[in-house]
Parts: C-alpha cells; sequence; structure tokens
C-alpha cells in the first residue's frame, strides 16, 4: 500500500523540541513519504531543529521570522529554489508576552494584544501569500488552534483572541484559495504538555482535566499528527475551512 504522502514536498514551520506537536506533525508526515522543509526562529530552534533532522526526510532547514516580510520573501526564493512544487504547508505558531498570559484580560496591553495577533494570527495569512507561488498543484494548508478560541480557558486571555482571528483568518483564506485548489484547514488540539501550554498560568489544571474528556484521557500529540496528515493527504481532498478537533471530545463537554 503507497504512503498518504508519498513524493510530496510539505513545510512544517514552528519546531521548538521534539515535545512540540509540530515536530510530531513532521515525523508523521515523513512516515508517510513526504519531504520536508523545515523553519526555525533563532540559533536556539536551529540547533533544536537540526539535532531532530537526522529522523526526518528533510530537504531544507531555512530560518523565517513570520513578523519580518524579508524573511518570509526568502522562504518564497528558498522554496522556489527546491524546483518542485510545494503540496502541504503546517502554520504551528503562536506567542504571547507570558505577562498577558498570567494577568486578567481586562488588563492586557495594547503592544501586548498586537503583538499575540501578528504572530499567532496574521502569521498564517503572510505564510499563505508565501507558499501560494510553489503551490502550483494545488494543497493544504494546516493551522493548530484551541478551544480558547470559542470558549473562555481561564488564564488563556488573550491567545483565544488570538485563536479566534487564527480560525477567522483561515475560514477566509479557504474561500479565497479554493479556486487554486488549495485547502486550508485548523486542527484544535486538546491540551498537550509543550512548552507553548507551560506558559499557561495554570496549565496543570487544563491537563489534569483529562477525566471529564469523553474519552476520559488527555490528547496523544500522535493524534494531532495524523489528523494533520489526513487533511494534507488526498483522504482530505474535500475538507476546507473547517476546524477539526482532536481534544479527545473535550469541546463537547459543558461545566
Amino acid at each position: 500500500m503507497p504512503s498518504l504522502l508519498e513524493g510530496k514536498l510539505a513545510l512544517v514551520t514552528g519546531i521548538a523540541n521534539r515535545w512540540s506537536l509540530a515536530y510530531a506533525i513532521a515525523q508523521a508526515f515523513a512516515r508517510e513519504g513526504a519531504t520536508l522543509v523545515l523553519t526555525y526562529l533563532g540559533d536556539r530552534q536551529k540547533v533544536a531543529i537540526e539535532e531532530l533532522a537526522p529522523d526526518l526526510n528533510v530537504a531544507l532547514i531555512q530560518p523565517c521570522d513570520v513578523t519580518k516580510d524579508e524573511e518570509l520573501a526568502a522562504l518564497t526564493g528558498a522554496l522556489v529554489a527546491q524546483g518542485r512544487p510545494l503540496h502541504a504547508a503546517v502554520h504551528s505558531l503562536a506567542f504571547a508576552n507570558r505577562e498577558d498570559l498570567s494577568r486578567p484580560f481586562l488588563e492586557t496591553s495594547r503592544p501586548g494584544f498586537l503583538l499575540a495577533q501578528d504572530v499567532s494570527a496574521y502569521s498564517l495569512v503572510a505564510l499563505a501569500r508565501a507558499v501560494i507561488p510553489v503551490m502550483t498543484e494545488g494543497g493544504s494548508i494546516s493551522t493548530l488552534t484551541y478551544l480558547g478560541s470559542q470558549r473562555v480557558v481561564p488564564n488563556y486571555n488573550v491567545m483565544g483572541v488570538a485563536k479566534a482571528s487564527l480560525e477567522a483568518a483561515m475560514r477566509y483564506l479557504a474561500s479565497e484559495l479554493g479556486e487554486r485548489n488549495i485547502r486550508v484547514n485548523a486542527i484544535s488540539a486538546g491540551a498537550v504538555k509543550t512548552a507553548s501550554m507551560r506558559a499557561i498560568k495554570g496549565a496543570t489544571a487544563l491537563l489534569d482535566a483529562s477525566e471529564r474528556t469523553p474519552l476520559r484521557r488527555n490528547t496523544d500529540p500522535a493524534e494531532v499528527a495524523d489528523a494533520a496528515v489526513f487533511l494534507a493527504s488526498t483522504l482530505g481532498r474535500g475538507v476546507t475551512g473547517n476546524v477539526l478537533f482532536v481534544d479527545s471530545g473535550m469541546q463537547i463537554m459543558g461545566i
């Protein structure tokens, strides 16, 4: 049986370490036969990715700060230089100032609000614009979101608002890019012990809430990764503009 992503080129952003959801996705893509392009922000991430790359089918490791248009343009050039179409892109990027995740939402600073929107939401638009020139055969763009975009999660604060903006951007992009046969979706992952989750005050309580999910357990990163494979493969060819929940069913539960 052929692998689901055999012969495909895929871009994965946002790998910080081996516990990142982006890394789990990269592993799953490589398992299914994809060739990978990975991006990093800063020397620390570069070292981490270079240590992880030997276990993946990596063609290129490229610096990319999504708040800098010149680095996004350089990413486009590096993808063009691969001499082949890009078939999938994974946006796994988010950031908010720690203080804006630890104090009341009402006290969010204007710069903090704008920073969270820029890195966590607008970056999807910017990344899509950067990859479209090489998605000449159509393809899939997937982003990662969280339930805090639709419901109030204690201490998620400005990031919840940014994720809501991200999901709205995903839908508008899906509408505009459909005529190019490019599908755009979001995966809403359940609580997973990542560096991003640890930045949230009271994150332990979110992880300990597994007994409240229908499956009575937390989310496995591999489940999120397999959902990303589905969306990037021909199995997901009719799916666009959707938020796919991979959270053990947490999104259906009340208080």
